[in-house]
């Protein structure tokens, strides 16, 4: 048998990553919903429709600073479309007695009568009768009485109550993230608490005996555990509450322990080295042991590259979701962006859980392992006139130096070896929030 086909037979015994994904995330349940006051709720995902309560504006109320008035009163003066730069046609000034002013605090009811206006500021209640706010530079300034040099459009400067949101419209659908501006539009609808779905406690422990802690570099019997640090950004980037254990030797109770403890914080956990079959890898000796009442991990190796074994299960009592990632740093945050992230969005509540993809012209020629579905760091970009090109970046063993400068993931499936350049291919955006 030719290198070749042993290579074919090898993947053939892989699991296609999209059934992996499918057998796990169906598995899982959003978290449940929990009522939160308006100032915590950005961020997290919406459990409900939120329907306006109120209307907004809740009263007719004045757009702009100026002269609220009967629009029958200003016939007189000049037509719209005269700058009042070139003076006025069709008319001549009309003078209005100034019976009060208004400003965004007034609150007393009053009502215009012909011949008069009030002087209003943005945002004024609108004075019974006015259907038209005259812009201050369209008039003389007056106090006592005011000359209209140019007559507004009939509801030109007024806001009416529901103009701009109607009660019991959807103000956000289920599954929308909360943002600012959707939080000041709750607020202004009288909206003081939302349902979400809490965004995922997620614990992230590094494992092995060789890791030490950043701030020195590695060297023959020590290797600096970047993968906690950089799993843990990535958590947090992709909306999780994010806690950084740190390291943990290879000491099956003490690893067991640990994990069991987290479970008390934690709606996930995420481990990261210990998922292959060497001597060493302890952290898959000890959390695929079934063990009754304290879960069980299934380690899968998956058409993935880079970085072909996934582990998920749950640990503890209380079954809390455990997703076991590789050691190496590149493919364990490509195992994050494949497993990991979906797993937080699902449990979010968040739809769609992957992230969004573009159809992108190759600028260079690239190949891939066969049977495997590689994830290749690149550079994404808007064409002029349309479309996406997309540059591949270091992938293989520098996948990690690749991923610092991608802004997307170039995705080449199992039966592709060689992508030509100038060929149409999938390319996932990555959100770094630049």
């Amino acid at each position: 048998m030719t290198a070749t086909a042993d290579a074919e037979a090898a993947a053939n015994e892989l699991k296609p990553l999209a059934e992996y994904l499918g057998s796990v995330l169906r598995r899982l349940r959003a978290l449940p919903p929990l009522d939160l006051d308006l100032t915590q709720a950005h961020g997290n995902v919406l459990a409900n429709d939120v329907l306006a309560p109120h209307p907004y504006p809740a009263f007719d109320q004045a757009a702009i600073d100026g002269y609220a008035a009967r629009w029958e009163d200003l016939s007189g003066a000049g037509r719209v479309g005269s700058h009042p730069s070139r003076g006025f046609e069709g008319g001549r000034p009309v003078r209005l007695n100034v019976v009060g002013d208004l400003g965004a605090a007034s609150w007393r009811p009053v009502r215009i009568n012909p011949g008069t206006c009030f002087s209003v500021a943005a945002g004024a209640p609108l004075p019974i009768g006015a259907d038209v706010v005259v812009p201050v530079h369209w008039t003389d300034q007056g106090m006592a009485a005011v000359e209209i040099l140019h007559a507004p459009k009939r509801g030109s400067g007024v806001r009416r109550a529901g103009d701009e949101i109607a009660s019991g419209q959807v103000l956000a659908p289920a599954g929308a993230y909360v943002t600012p501006p959707m939080v000041a539009t709750f607020a202004a609808s009288g909206i003081g608490h939302v349902v979400v779905r809490p965004s995922p406690r997620v614990v992230v422990v590094a494992t092995g005996d060789e890791l030490v802690d950043v701030g020195r570099p590695s060297q023959p019997g020590q290797v600096v555990d970047a993968n906690s640090h950089a799993l843990t950004a990535a958590a947090v980037e992709a909306g999780a509450l994010a806690y950084r254990i740190g390291i943990c030797d290879d000491d099956p109770e003490g690893l067991r322990g640990l994990l069991e403890d987290q479970t008390l914080r934690a709606d996930l956990i995420i481990t990261t080295g210990g998922t292959g079959t060497g001597p060493g890898d302890m952290l898959r000796r000890v959390l695929s042991r079934r063990d009754p009442g304290r879960g069980t991990v299934e380690f899968t190796d998956v058409a993935l590259c880079p970085g072909t074994t996934l582990g998920f299960g749950t640990v503890g009592g209380e079954e809390v979701p455990v997703v076991c990632l590789p050691g190496e740093p590149g493919a364990a945050l490509i195992g994050f962006e494949v497993l990991a992230r979906p797993v937080i969005q699902l449990l979010a509540g968040a739809e769609p859980v992957f992230r969004p993809s573009v159809k992108a012209h190759l600028l260079e020629t690239v190949s891939s392992p066969g049977g495997l579905r590689e994830f290749r760091p690149a550079h994404v970009a808007e064409r002029r006139g349309g479309g996406h090109t997309v540059q591949p970046l270091a992938g293989g063993p520098y996948t990690l130096s690749g991923l610092a400068e991608a802004n997307g993931l170039l995705v080449l499936g199992e039966r592709v070896t060689t992508a030509a350049a100038g060929s149409t291919v999938d390319v996932l955006l990555l959100d770094r929030r630049r």
